[in-house]
């Protein structure tokens, strides 16, 4: 793998450390800012909703610009977000900083996929965007419980100075060794937007909001689902984020390793396990042994499926992958987004804090169907392509032999 590779998962680990430690901080920015856990939990669908929006506009955006340039001003703005939450006086600025980081998510990501595509063979491409997305899987080993062991002993402000310093190095290293790509030849908005006429494109983009949606539902209220369901300590929050990164990073490995042999059957295997492993949290969330289990199985299986889905839109986006790419990432931050708020409803109404994994399980489920569908729809495409390919052949042989002509048929 390019050396270039490693420049872009450093990029990931500090995004991946951002996104994913506010969860295990939501108890002492809730109590800091004094406000409700589901209030809280805003931060996480505010973040979501911000790589959504950021995604295609800032991709957009960034047509004219070489892709290495790119990289490194949404790095910046990560950067600049990122300090605005350290030194936030209200919840209203926190969610603000939250935003402004987010912006840069989707595209870093998106950009990230299609120059790391670019930069192996074609039979090695899911394994490279699995290799930048080992810095997001590292972050959660990591990143995510050195940032909630900080933020809970010395203070929430100094975790998210401590993840601005890192973007720091993100863009340092994007500027030292991604090599100074040339922009697409041809690259156009309305090519790009060509892509989203492909039904499988769409598809693959509904299993990655309902798909890593189930894991946020779950994921997002760890923290008070953990301490006060299963018993843990505040303390002991960080070592399960820890077993959630762990599993994060296996289930990375997995569908890096087989997305580029089995695609399909892997989001079979992986989706539905995932639904399964969620239904059965609202059980396990009761002892503490099969609740850290759970929330690795949780972590490998929801990741495994990365690889999979942003392989399967740059491939059917076929010439131009960049925007749907870019997308694809603001859909699994928008099941993100419709997670978390949908977590905090069921909270809120009073069904407890392991009902959000009832609706990580549905949504998982959803997901699975869809994969399903997408696959019906592929087998049915060729053997219509086929269909009519022989209809056209009759009619051509027909015309040749009333012709009685030797002339040879050009097909």
């Amino acid at each position: 793998m390019p050396l270039a590779l490693l420049a872009l998962a450093i990029g990931a680990f500090g995004i991946g450390t951002t996104e994913f430690v506010i969860m295990g901080l939501l108890p002492e920015i809730a109590a800091d800012y004094d406000v409700t856990i589901p209030t809280a939990g805003l931060l996480v669908t505010g973040y979501a909703l911000g790589v959504v929006l950021g995604a295609p506009l800032l991709t957009v955006l960034g047509t004219k610009v070489r892709r290495k340039r790119m990289l490194m001003l949404l790095m910046g703005l990560f950067v600049l977000g990122n300090l605005l939450s350290a030194v936030a006086p209200n919840f209203g600025l926190m969610l603000t900083g939250r935003v402004v980081a987010s912006l840069a998510h989707g595209s870093f990501f998106g950009i990230g996929s299609v120059v790391a595509a670019e930069l192996v063979a074609p039979e090695k491409k899911a394994g490279a965007i699995a290799t930048m997305f080992t810095g997001l899987t590292v972050a959660n080993i990591v990143g995510v419980p050195l940032g909630t062991f900080i933020g809970q002993a010395v203070g929430w402000r100094t975790t998210f100075a401590i993840v601005a310093a890192l973007g720091v190095i993100g863009l340092l290293g994007v500027a030292k060794l991604v090599p100074a790509m040339p922009r697409a030849e041809g690259a156009r908005l309305r090519g790009e937007l060509r892509a989203f006429r492909n039904p499988q494109v769409l598809l693959a983009m509904a299993m990655t909001v309902l798909g890593f949606g189930g894991v946020f539902a779950a994921i997002t209220y760890i923290a008070p689902m953990m301490t006060e369901v299963a018993g843990y300590s505040d303390g002991a929050v960080t070592w399960l984020l820890v077993l959630f990164g762990v599993g994060m990073f296996l289930g990375n490995l997995i569908g890096g390793r087989f997305a580029d042999r089995a695609l399909m059957p892997l989001l079979y295997a992986t989706l539905g396990g995932l639904a399964v492993v969620l239904a059965l949290f609202t059980v396990t969330a009761h002892n503490k042994v099969l609740a850290a289990l759970t929330v690795l199985l949780v972590g490998a299986l929801g990741f495994a499926t990365v690889p999979p889905l942003q392989k399967r839109v740059l491939d059917q986006a076929h010439g131009a992958p960049t925007l749907a790419s870019a997308v694809n990432i603001g859909a699994f931050n928008l099941g993100n987004a419709l997670a978390a708020w949908l977590g905090g409803l069921v909270i809120s109404a009073g069904l407890g804090f392991t009902s959000p994994n009832w609706v990580g399980a549905v949504l998982a489920a959803a997901a699975l169907l869809l994969a399903f569908w997408s696959a019906a729809l592929e087998r049915r495409a060729p053997a219509k392509g086929v269909a009519e390919g022989a209809g056209h052949g009759t009619v051509e042989t027909a015309a040749v032999t009333a012709q009685a002509a030797p002339t040879p048929v050009h097909h």
